[in-house]
């Protein structure tokens, strides 16, 4: 691909050797040879006994902490990613490594103005209100134990199960005393649906298949889900009152139609704010038909990591690993790579929408507009400003996203 650069450098003589040498005075440290202490084994002695090829390798890095910085900066190229750096040739004369540097696709925009696409309505029914008043009741539900009943839909059950796949029990198919809102859709289709009916202490066996979209070593597979019914309880719900009300957060609500008045605002607002979203994406989906370019696999793949680590720390805001989530779902880190592929590609492709649109535009915010949009930032995430150029790593990041923001408004206005 045209935005692919190879480095090819060759480091022969002193600069290798020096190298050498110290990858020697590092690795002899831990070696213990008989008749000398353990550190002081001359070099002579070291190569005979392990050979200078157990040296490239601690070499190569001490090449790489010199020279790495050095030969990017020098290429006066712009990397989209880590530059990577190929082993070429290596042996005990001489090092040629070649660094390969992917810097930013050839984008050919299409048309990305007027481009035809309708902003929707927003409208709000007495059934969405009576549904959301509902909905957050349900969240201050009471849960109580159901001992004499069965299981039902919206119930919340504590259960232990073992799942067998050819008679033998898999990983991350088992767990004691596991919580799960029957109905909330957590497992696999079946297993929830199999609980409805059970009683308190009721055993069963589930006969289930695992469905096409799983990971490799179970989609499609059948198998057995032996489940305890623990506890059973039931939700109830509170009463439309004051203290309701208050519970919910409006301290100045004091009958139930003012409750519908603050309720019908607030999905207005949201709604407001999907059509809005609905719209930009609309646009943004019909620029990039009209867009050419050719993506290299490597800035999807770093697109991809980046998403993996973004889920991992919000997980574990929440106190869960993603290992845990992981064998819980079923899931590993390859079906969360390529289930993540199409979103990962979506991304880099706006982006360089974006960055195109903004070179063509010659849109370079104001230091107004971007002082407004720190502030904007800082009062969405609930810290102040100084703390956001900390978290975000300065001023230049909110400048680029004031950036891209002025690129979207000329795609959709």
């Amino acid at each position: 691909m045209k935005n692919v650069v190879n480095i090819e450098k060759e480091y022969v003589g002193d600069v290798w050797q020096e190298a050498l040498d110290k990858a020697y005075q590092k690795n002899k440290k831990n070696v213990e040879v008989p008749g000398f202490r353990k550190g002081n084994v001359p070099k002579d002695v070291y190569l005979k006994k392990y050979g200078v090829e157990s040296l490239f390798n601690d070499a190569i890095d001490e090449i790489l902490s010199d020279e790495y910085s050095t030969v990017i900066e020098g290429s006066n190229l712009k990397p989209v990613i880590k530059p990577s750096v190929d082993v070429k040739t290596v042996d005990a004369e001489k090092l040629v490594l070649s660094y390969i540097i992917i810097t930013a696709p050839e984008v050919e925009l299409g048309e990305y103005k007027n481009l035809g696409i309708k902003k929707g309505k927003v409208t709000v029914t007495a059934k969405e209100v009576e549904e959301e008043i509902k909905h957050r009741a349900n969240h201050l539900a009471e849960l109580v134990a159901k001992d004499d009943g069965k299981v039902e839909v919206g119930n919340v059950v504590i259960i232990d199960f073992k799942g067998f796949l050819d008679g033998k029990e898999f990983d991350g198919g088992s767990a004691e005393n596991y919580q799960l809102e029957v109905g909330s859709h957590t497992f696999i289709p079946g297993f929830e649906e199999g609980l409805v009916g059970m009683s308190l202490n009721e055993e069963k066996d589930l006969d289930l298949k695992f469905p096409e979209n799983y990971v490799e070593n179970l989609k499609r597979k059948e198998v057995v889900f032996k489940v305890k019914i623990k506890a059973i309880k039931e939700r109830v719900l509170p009463e439309l009152n004051k203290e309701f009300y208050e519970d919910l957060g409006y301290k100045d609500v004091n009958t139930e139609e003012e409750l519908k008045s603050k309720i019908k605002e607030e999905i207005q607002s949201h709604k407001k704010n999907e059509v809005e979203n609905k719209y930009i994406n609309e646009c943004l989906e019909k620029a990039l038909k009209n867009m050419k370019v050719e993506i290299n696999p490597e800035i999807i793949d770093e697109e991809i990591h980046r998403m993996i680590n973004e889920i991992e720390m919000n997980m574990r805001a929440q106190g869960i690993s993603l290992e845990d989530y992981m064998k819980v779902t079923g899931t590993d880190h390859d079906f969360l790579h390529k289930e993540l592929e199409k979103d990962a590609t979506k991304r880099v492709k706006e982006r360089l929408l974006l960055e195109k649109v903004a070179e063509v535009e010659k849109i370079e915010p104001t230091e107004d507009e971007v002082k407004k949009r720190t502030a904007e930032l800082a009062s969405h995430y609930g810290i102040t400003e100084e703390e956001l150029l900390i978290e975000i790593g300065g001023v230049e990041v909110v400048k680029y996203d004031a950036k891209m923001n002025r690129a979207i408004k000329v795609i959709t206005e």
